[in-house]
């Protein structure tokens, strides 16, 4: 009985009604988290040329942003800082007064409707561009963890719900668990970039967030493109150290690595984010012609959803939104 002619596929594809009730992978705005870069100085501020359609922002363009994102339905923020200095070991991102904790404060006072997520990370505020402090040529990875603590207690101080450790530390979840209790900000999460790759789809952060490394690159902390189950032992090492949301990096070339994630632990709250390369590759292709960018960035954040991700870091998370708004 249930061969062909008896079974016939297409009857639930008819019409978009019925292809609508039978939809087995929903996205709604609230998946999305919308990524903010936040300047210090007004001559850093503007757009990202390799982003169409993406500007960083001065403090003062916040209020206005503000109520953009919560005018397109989203929920959720995660916020990226340029200081107006660098030095050695990142200090500008650790006090108190840093350019990412400003900008939190700033939300928080705003309004109480967006989570506030900050990434913790030396990359913008060294002036080498390494996520670690670096000694005799190499990343001294405790030495770094003292940092990123300073750095989480400020952005949690400041009103962030969630810090994002990204700097592929060992510890570094741990570490902030920690400093964020002795600091009495316990109800404080971490969304832990826990499986990040040394991905060649960065580039175009590297320009927005000014972080390219100055020597060398990243392939000593984040991970060999070729490994998942690498990927696996660092989900569960975040986990056990105090993570209450994990990540993968990049999204879509690495969606066999968030269903292996997802697979390996279906407890836990599992994000992925759709990196700047995805999303100026997508662009320049709309821009040509050659793509429909709606149709093209709504199967692309589907892809990701159905691969095993709870939440999606994207870019597209405004012109996402208003595409399901229809």
């Amino acid at each position: 009985m249930s061969g062909y002619p008896t079974r016939r596929m297409r009857r639930l594809r008819r019409t978009p009604a019925i292809r609508a009730l039978r939809r087995e992978t929903r996205l709604t705005a609230d998946d999305f988290i919308y990524p903010l870069f936040i300047v210090e100085r007004d001559d850093q501020a503007g757009p990202v040329s390799s982003m169409p359609g993406v500007s960083r922002l001065r403090i003062d363009d916040l209020d206005r942003e503000v109520e953009s994102i919560l005018s397109a339905g989203l929920r959720s923020v995660l916020l990226f800082g340029l200081p107006s200095s660098k030095d050695a070991t990142g200090s500008t991102g650790c006090g108190d007064d840093n350019i990412v904790s400003q900008a939190a404060l700033r939300i928080k006072k705003l309004t109480d409707r967006l989570v506030v997520m900050t990434d913790v990370c030396l990359c913008e505020y060294t002036d080498h561009g390494h996520c670690g402090i670096v000694r005799d040529g190499a990343i001294d990875n405790d030495e770094t963890l003292s940092a990123l603590c300073q750095m989480a207690v400020a952005h949690a101080r400041a009103g962030a719900d969630f810090v994002a450790p990204s700097g592929m530390m060992d510890g570094m979840v741990g570490a902030i668990r920690r400093g964020l209790d002795e600091a009495g900000l316990s109800d404080v999460g971490i969304l832990s970039y826990a499986v990040k790759y040394a991905s060649s789809f960065y580039g175009p952060f590297r320009e927005a967030a000014d972080s390219k490394p100055a020597f060398g690159d990243r392939r000593s902390y984040q991970m060999d493109p070729s490994n998942v189950r690498e990927a696996l032992a660092e989900a569960k090492l975040d986990i056990d150290e105090g993570a209450d949301i994990i990540m993968v990096k990049p999204a879509l070339p690495y969606l066999d690595v968030v269903r292996r994630v997802r697979e390996a632990f279906p407890e836990m709250p599992l994000a992925a984010y759709q990196v700047s390369g995805e999303y100026s590759m997508i662009k320049a292709a709309a821009r040509n012609g050659w793509l429909n960018e709606r149709d093209v960035v709504l199967e692309a954040l589907t892809s990701i959803k159905r691969a095993g991700a709870d939440l999606i870091i994207t870019y597209f998370a405004k012109e996402a939104a208003g595409y399901l708004r229809g």
